[in-house]
């Protein structure tokens, strides 16, 4: 970490730069920023630092002797990022002199921003504020790249820690857990009992010598029983393991397959539970990618491969303590290649991991290709672009297939080699066990048993070799998963927060700044008094801030900048489920959800009656052509409602809204794109639906909003006009424009239509 913690934006000088600073401020000032940027003037590699005080902007470069720039903050006229090719630069427009640039890689794209939102602020005399974190794209340990944005270093992550992790959704079940464990150890010491009774039978049977070996709980001095005793012993401790096993294995997947779908509870949960902004930053089919793909190689490792873990770690533990008990001298040629290989894991563990990483992000790419390319069909082929989607998705596929062979390539080699490095080992063991029982030190028994505890050994080291590789892959989909479960939740749970049973519907905007990306305001200190059961109709361009001020009011985001208050009450503090319990929308394209249509009426309230579902209706106007429907209320609407038509889709959604009975309403361009007669009925709804709630509403045709109380008009962010339909018409400003020119494009349209040529 090269910044002060919970300072982002105050970041560590090297010694040359602060002695510049030092020689180029005054006493008094204050630093409120310093950051470094990777590029210089000339667009090479070569360190500069933006400085910021409570007088100026300085821009210091790490080498030379000097070369410092400054310019006063009182003479900044304008501050904004730019995206250029390859690159982004820091631009300060000086009021009377020359601009100053600061160019940086896309990678401080994030910091940059803020930078100039901070500039801002100070420019425009307003109180600083910075934030506390920013989205990371390098690791703050290592500096490496990360996979994506705030994502998981693969050289950082903790692998034992992330194991525990997984094991402790399995925690979750003690007594599955325990008796699996205990079972796992019994099965290891019986898996431990054969090579041994194979000794007694070459040494104590079939060998020379035979009357001089004792053998445990065998007295008998008959070779025929001694043979026929051990024989049994043997099919009775492999009926044993048998048992055991099948036992331990049908605990061992009732217990993975009860944690893994504990997790994808927590991860669904999570899903839910993020703020809208985390969708801002990452496409669907990434994120399915990790309910399927990742919880998929997790379920793996919890279900088939847990109990093997701690198996074969016992096995490995006591058949090498059984080999230094027997021979400890053949015991060294045994162990000699292990120090090795357990140095290669973990030198080549960065290296694989990394591949994996990549390989879940390339998954994802590929799935969010895969997820848009049939949402969108009917645009594919109305655009006859089939061919054009099928070269993206093939080399979505190709660098897919590349990765994930670059991967398989490095951990081949690896194994490959280790496991020359282990054969290695057996070969010393036949030549100096040889010498010793050619010399009477060992018996041909314990050299056969020693050689079966060898390929024992083996076993369990061999399959560690296809569990680590697998194991790898398992972590990188862990840790995308993880970082979706621990992301910070919207704050449903804040202690403190006000409850607001019942709104009445007042909010008020004060001096609001909020943008979707850092430094890029859309809102630009917006101030706004809406009173409870009012009516207003947000006006304006596209882009122009309307759909962001409704973000707002239903707390999908926060301001970066002032306040909003509804009921007299700062938003923030507010309990986010009283607050959107209380807000209903209905928007241009509603959704509906592959349910029955009542199903889909009382989402908004389950506990519904079938009367107050059909009330809802009536009032909606879709009474009548639900009750046409073959199955009226219980017919499935399908997919998105896929088997009902727009206008249909729309008097669901406003049935929805109604049965939810809201305080506050949002009506997003409700009746656009629909036939009229259908808007009529839409319109008809849509009058008894506002009838005493607060209510915003969005249209660009702007002769439906004539029924407002006031109309908001926005422009760049900011409130340009506020005043009814008339007033703003006789005013003759921006509304009056927009309305003149829709007017005149109809009439136009019109004309056309008809074969009249306006002159």
């Amino acid at each position: 970490m090269n910044y002060v913690p919970g300072k982002p934006l105050i970041e560590k000088l090297p010694p040359s730069v602060a002695r510049k600073l030092g020689a180029a401020k005054s006493n008094g000032e204050t630093v409120l920023i310093q950051v470094g940027t990777d590029l210089d003037e000339s667009l090479n590699y070569n360190p500069q630092w933006v400085v910021v005080t409570d007088q100026q902007v300085l821009v210091i470069p790490e080498s030379g002797v000097d070369g410092t720039q400054s310019m006063a903050i009182g003479d900044v006229e304008d501050v904004k990022v730019e995206e250029r090719v390859g690159l982004g630069a820091l631009a300060l427009t000086h009021k009377a002199g020359p601009e100053m640039h600061v160019p940086y890689s896309p990678s401080l794209t994030a910091v940059f921003a803020e930078v100039a939102d901070g500039i801002r602020q100070l420019k425009d005399n307003e109180p600083l504020t910075l934030p506390t974190e920013l989205e990371q794209t390098q690791c703050e340990h290592c500096g490496k790249r990360l996979p994506e944005k705030n994502g998981v270093c693969a050289a950082c992550l903790k692998k034992w820690q992330t194991f525990r992790r997984i094991v402790g959704y399995m925690a979750a079940y003690p007594v599955r857990l325990v008796t699996t464990i205990a079972l796992t150890f019994i099965s290891a010491l019986f898996t431990l009992l054969p090579p041994k009774i194979t000794e007694y039978v070459i040494d104590g049977v079939l060998t020379t010598g035979w009357d001089a070996v004792a053998i445990p709980f065998i007295e008998s001095t008959d070779r025929l029983d001694r043979l026929g005793l051990l024989i049994l012993g043997l099919v009775i401790i492999r009926l044993l393991i048998w048992g055991v096993d099948v036992v331990m294995a049908a605990l061992s997947r009732s217990l993975g397959l009860r944690a893994i779908g504990d997790l994808r509870e927590d991860l669904y949960r999570a899903f839910q539970m993020v703020p809208v902004r985390f969708y801002d930053r990452r496409k669907v089919g990434a994120l399915t990618s990790r309910m399927n793909n990742d919880t998929d190689r997790m379920e793996v490792i919890m279900t088939y491969d847990f109990y093997f873990v701690f198996s074969n770690s016992l096995l490995f533990v006591g058949i090498l303590g059984f080999l230094a008990w027997m021979n400890w001298q053949l015991t060294l040629f045994v162990v000699a290649p292990i120090p090795l290989i357990v140095l290669a894991g973990t030198r080549i563990w960065y290296r694989i991991m990394t591949f994996w990483t990549q390989w879940s992000g390339k998954w994802g790419r590929l799935s969010a290709q895969l997820n848009e390319s049939i949402h969108g069909i009917r645009v594919v082929k109305a655009f006859a672009q089939e061919a054009k989607e099928s070269e993206r998705f093939d080399q979505y596929n190709e660098d897919l297939r590349d990765v994930d062979t670059r991967g398989e390539r490095a951990w081949f080699v690896f194994w490959t080699v280790t496991n020359l490095f282990m054969n290695v080992g057996v070969f010393f063991v036949w030549y100096f066990g040889g010498r010793q029982i050619l010399g009477g030190e060992l018996t041909l028994g314990a050299l056969i048993a020693f050689m079966s505890y060898l390929w024992m050994l083996y076993q369990p080291l061999r399959w560690f070799g296809d569990f680590y590789s697998y194991i790898l892959r398992a972590f990188a989909g862990a840790q995308r998963v993880f970082e979706v479960i621990d992301s910070e939740p919207e704050p449903y749970q804040k202690p403190d927060a006000v409850r607001l049973p019942k709104i009445e519907g007042h909010l008020e905007f004060e001096s609001v700044f909020f943008g979707y990306d850092p430094g890029k305001p859309v809102l630009k200190g917006v101030d706004l008094e809406v009173k409870a059961g009012e009516m207003i109709g947000l006006v304006g361009k596209s882009g122009a801030g309307k759909s962001t001020l409704i973000n707002l009011v239903c707390r999908f985001y926060d301001p970066d900048r002032g306040r909003l208050l509804v009921d007299g009450v700062p938003m923030t503090d507010v309990n986010l489920r009283d607050l959107r319990s209380q807000i209903g929308m209905v928007h241009q394209q509603p959704f509906l959800f592959d349910g029955t249509i009542a199903e889909n009426i009382a989402y908004g309230k389950p506990d519904a009656t079938f009367d107050e579902v059909m009330r809802a209706a009536i009032a909606a106007e879709a009474h009548e052509f639900i009750v046409k429907k073959p199955d009226g209320y219980d017919m499935r609407v399908g997919e998105s409602g896929g088997r009902l038509s727009g206008g249909e889709k729309q008097r669901v959604s406003i049935a929805r809204a109604i049965l939810h009975n809201p305080r506050i309403l949002i009506l997003d361009e409700a009746t656009s794109s629909l036939d009229t007669p259908t808007e009529k009925k839409i319109q008809m709804a849509i009058a008894r639906l506002v009838e005493g709630r607060t209510t915003f509403a969005i249209a660009h045709r702007l002769s439906t909003l004539r029924s407002a109380d006031r109309l908001v008009v926005m422009d760049e962010g900011n409130i340009a006009e506020v005043g009814t339909h008339r007033e703003l018409m006789d005013r003759e400003g921006i509304f009056y424009r927009l309305v003149k020119t829709q007017q005149e494009t109809t009439l136009d349209m019109f004309m056309t239509a008809v074969g009249i040529e306006l002159e």
